[in-house]
């Protein structure tokens, strides 16, 4: 009877150290796993640098595009030239993806944009700029003027805005036949200003007249063999040869 209750108090024993062991490996293991999952959504991020340039371009892509619509109209063309950027497959830079041949309006570089649309296109760029995206467009790269029509199966429309049908190149599985673009929230947008060089910075200095230096005179200058002016030679003085001296001779001195 000792025996059994022996054995029995040792088998419980051994239960509940083991239950304990297993509840304290659980709870350590959970917080570093949860650690780690966020440490790798927070890397994810990827920076593209832009100018006053790129924004100047990507106002220009909304604007010419969209038809001068609306703030609507400005997003939808704002978030496929994103898309481009950041699908690898395009330029890696906002005027190169809007200046690239063939892909958007005619003159979208070098058109005037209108003054009063100014306001409207700034909020726009800048909304864009820091993150946010048209919600229709999703990961479309492409548009064409809405109402017309194309015969091409891999045409797939998410959205219209701006007098514009916008839609992904999609195959027959579904899947994407371009480059997918990344997400918003793993794009990082960084303003670079661009720094030129003035005047102020680097001066130019130049003499005035006053300050030109003069040359001293050249002491080691030859004399010119022509002489200047008349120099006086002495005579010698005749000789006498005891005659008497003429009438018309003056005697100047002994």
């Amino acid at each position: 009877m000792r025996a059994q209750r022996a054995l029995g108090t040792c088998l419980s024993g051994l239960l509940f150290v083991g239950l304990t062991a297993t509840g304290c490996t659980t709870v350590a293991n959970a917080p570093s796993a949860s650690r780690n999952s966020s440490k790798s959504v927070r890397s994810t991020k990827v920076t593209y640098n832009y100018t006053a340039k790129d924004r100047d371009c990507l106002e220009r892509a909304m604007y010419f595009e969209s038809e001068h619509s609306d703030h609507d109209g400005y997003m939808a063309v704002g978030t496929v030239v994103m898309n481009r950027l950041t699908s690898g497959a395009y330029p890696q830079s906002i005027c190169g993806v809007v200046a690239q041949k063939r892909q958007f309006a005619p003159g979208v570089m070098t058109r005037v944009v209108s003054s009063q649309a100014e306001p409207e296109l700034d909020l726009a760029a800048s909304a864009v700029l820091r993150g946010e995206r048209h919600p229709g467009i999703k990961d479309a790269m492409f548009f064409h003027t809405e109402g017309l029509k194309f015969p091409y199966d891999n045409m797939h429309y998410v959205a219209v805005a701006g007098g514009n049908a916008f839609y992904e190149k999609r195959g027959q599985d579904g899947a994407l036949e371009t480059p997918a673009p990344l997400p918003a929230y793993e794009v990082a947008m960084n303003y670079v200003p661009v720094r030129t060089v003035t005047t102020t910075q680097l001066p130019l200095l130049l003499p005035t007249a006053d300050q030109l230096p003069v040359p001293p005179p050249d002491t080691t200058a030859s004399i010119s063999a022509v002489p200047t002016s008349t120099i006086a030679v002495p005579l010698p003085r005749p000789a006498f040869d005891g005659a008497a001296p003429s009438a018309s001779f003056v005697k100047a001195g002994g």
